[in-house]
């Protein structure tokens, strides 16, 4: 199982800590995290894309090109790109270039997006929210086959052989399809032959269950090869010493983050009470000390029938830096601890 961190870009500026009141800016404490994340190999960095005031995050292949340069083994991805926003043209050049950048390290997850907003701000009718970006998710799977394209479509203008360039260092770039539970289109990845992200911000693992069936059964009957269907599961969380002290001091900066978040979007009032119940060993939040995430990924991978990765998502508000970064480093080693306990798992059972 690989790991990875998630995040979110917000606006407001932290403290370097409780008693260091020097203030880091959002995007220095992103890079920060970044940088520590690659040194203590984490396997790849995600950053989201965004387009209201909440977040600052609209440009996610400039922040990532930044950490390239940070960086020297951590594999760098949108998360998502809102394919339906952008040009597929563009996305690929950008992402290409990200690959020079990084020296092959650059990936993309692309979705749909899920903010009435971005269609609005980039004059997209809403009635064809699918088929937007069913036909542009086909077109950028044909950039990156072929280096001369013709492509007609309903939404873009035509190509008639053009060059798209510079080409990836990577033979193939990375391309997985980010999913928020819909079974269409965990459907769509299998049948394309596309690696899944599936995003659980709620609930419990389990009843996510049949989307991963759906998206591996519909790959079989594609004729998919086995090694390209591969799951990542980004979900939300955060790490202390302790459960007990990761709940105190992941609750206020969940809900500064994903209480407005869930206004918008119809969520019930959050309360300590519900947190804690969102928290627990079955639910989607990954909070805890060592001993309750490594519990929590093993049950993730049971649930859902084996995952390639996992991606936590800490987008932290205005908690401070060194708590970030710690969170960073008790992440880090989770990963050989679930290869460990796997493996003794696996001899006790021969």
């Amino acid at each position: 199982m690989e790991l990875g961190i998630a995040r979110f870009v917000t606006p407001t500026p932290i403290r370097r800590s409780r008693e260091d009141a020097t203030l880091v800016s959002p995007v220095q404490s992103f890079l920060a995290e970044v940088e520590l994340a690659d040194r203590l190999g984490i396997t790849f960095f995600t950053v989201g894309e965004h387009h209201s005031a909440e977040f600052i995050d609209s440009s996610p292949v400039v922040l990532l090109a930044a950490a390239a340069a940070r960086t020297q083994h951590i594999r760098l991805s949108s998360g998502v790109t809102v394919l339906s926003a952008n040009d597929p043209v563009r996305c690929f050049e950008d992402f290409a270039t990200l690959d020079q950048i990084s020296n092959g390290r650059a990936e993309m997850i692309v979705g749909r997006g899920a903010y009435a907003e971005t269609f609005s701000l980039f004059g997209l009718d809403g009635e064809h929210y699918d088929a937007i970006f069913k036909e542009k998710l086909d077109l950028l799977l044909r950039l990156r086959a072929n280096e001369f394209i013709r492509w007609q479509g309903r939404f873009r203008p035509a190509l008639t052989g053009q060059g798209v360039y510079p080409r990836p260092v990577q033979p193939e770039l990375p391309i997985w399809l980010g999913v928020g539970g819909s079974p269409s289109s965990a459907v769509r990845a299998g049948t394309l032959g596309l690696p899944l992200a599936l995003g659980i911000i709620g609930g419990t693992f389990a009843q996510q269950r049949e989307t991963v069936a759906l998206y591996r059964e519909a790959g079989a009957r594609a004729g998919q090869s086995p090694s390209r269907l591969k799951v990542c599961i980004s979900c939300i969380g955060f790490l202390a010493d302790s459960q007990r002290e990761a709940l105190d001091r992941f609750y206020p900066a969940y809900e500064e983050i994903f209480g407005p978040l869930g206004r918008k979007v119809g969520w019930p009032p959050l309360t300590r009470q519900r947190f804690e119940k969102m928290c627990s060993p079955e639910a989607a939040l990954v909070v805890g000390g060592p001993d309750e995430v490594a519990d929590k990924l093993q049950h993730i991978d049971e649930v859902l029938g084996g995952v390639d990765r996992v991606n936590l998502q800490m987008s932290l508000g205005s908690m401070p830096l060194d708590q970030r970064l710690h969170s960073v480093q008790l992440w880090s080693e989770q990963g050989d601890r679930f290869q460990a306990t796997k493996a003794a798992t696996q001899t006790a059972s021969m």
